[in-house]
């Protein structure tokens, strides 16, 4: 799934592509917004908010609305010239495309598709927590949200985007592996959770404005993880094998040795069974 750094970056290209155009024409396709039409609405904004992208619009009349989409694991968008060849996907995913006289915005399998007036937009994002790519970006929130639930595993924690939003399972391995915590240890055991929600703020920073995500630091293949999406291979650190657990969304990659579990802890099973 796309994480607050790679939506950060859908939104810029949004609003390269489009802000401050007018809109010459949309096109709709999902039964919900089929009749809708654009035609002279200003593109105002593009911006996300944790892992959703709001591209706010303003009429001639001064109607303000707010298309709002989620990439979840497939979406994207992509923003072409006219004329030019649409090559992001193939057509029967394309869900919305936003048209202006100097560019063609289309958008590919998107989800959570809705468009409502500005002024509602807190029914759409007003549950997340502080964004770590926004201007509300807020750690003491963050830790004070995260702390609601002690018992929850920090795994599972950092994942919930009423905590904070933007960490998806890359940042929540690569952060509890930087901070050397077991990723099934409760919240409440967690050695200085305002130091976590920092460091996990600067890996999404630092990754800002390019597409390849790096928590090492290297941007060469094959080195931008510390365990992520490396079951079996050699830790950087300690050279032992790095371990994964789950499938899809609920995968996690730890380093044993280096994130050894709590001594005397009842294991990560009654945590996932809970």
């Amino acid at each position: 799934m796309p994480e607050g750094d790679t939506v950060w970056n859908t939104a810029k290209v949004l609003r390269d592509g489009l802000e401050g155009a007018v809109l010459t024409g949309s096109d709709f396709r999902v039964p919900q917004l089929a009749t809708v039409d654009l035609a002279g609405y200003r593109v105002a904004e593009s911006l996300s908010r944790g892992k959703h992208l709001l591209l706010r619009l303003m009429s001639p009349q001064d109607r303000a609305l707010t298309l709002h989409s989620h990439l979840r694991m497939d979406g994207a968008w992509r923003v072409y010239a006219p004329g030019e060849r649409w090559t992001g996907r193939p057509a029967h995913l394309i869900r919305v495309v936003l048209r202006t006289a100097k560019s063609v915005a289309v958008g590919y399998h998107l989800h959570d598709l809705k468009l409502v007036p500005t002024a509602r937009e807190p029914e759409l994002v007003g549950h997340l927590g502080p964004d770590l790519l926004g201007p509300d970006w807020d750690p003491d929130e963050a830790v004070r949200r995260l702390s609601a639930d002690p018992a929850r595993p920090a795994a599972e924690a950092l994942l919930d985007q009423r905590n904070l939003a933007g960490i998806g399972n890359l940042y929540k391995c690569e952060l509890l592996f930087l901070r050397g915590v077991w990723p099934w240890t409760p919240v409440g055991d967690v050695p200085d959770l305002p130091g976590l929600v920092t460091v996990g703020q600067r890996l999404l920073a630092a990754n800002r404005g390019r597409w390849t995500q790096s928590t090492t630091g290297s941007l060469h293949r094959g080195e931008t993880s510390y365990v992520y999406g490396r079951r079996a291979q050699p830790c950087r650190r300690c050279n032992g094998p790095i371990a994964k657990d789950g499938e899809g969304e609920r995968i996690t990659y730890w380093c044993p040795r280096c994130q050894p579990e709590p001594a005397g802890d009842v294991g990560k099973g009654a945590f996932h069974n809970a």
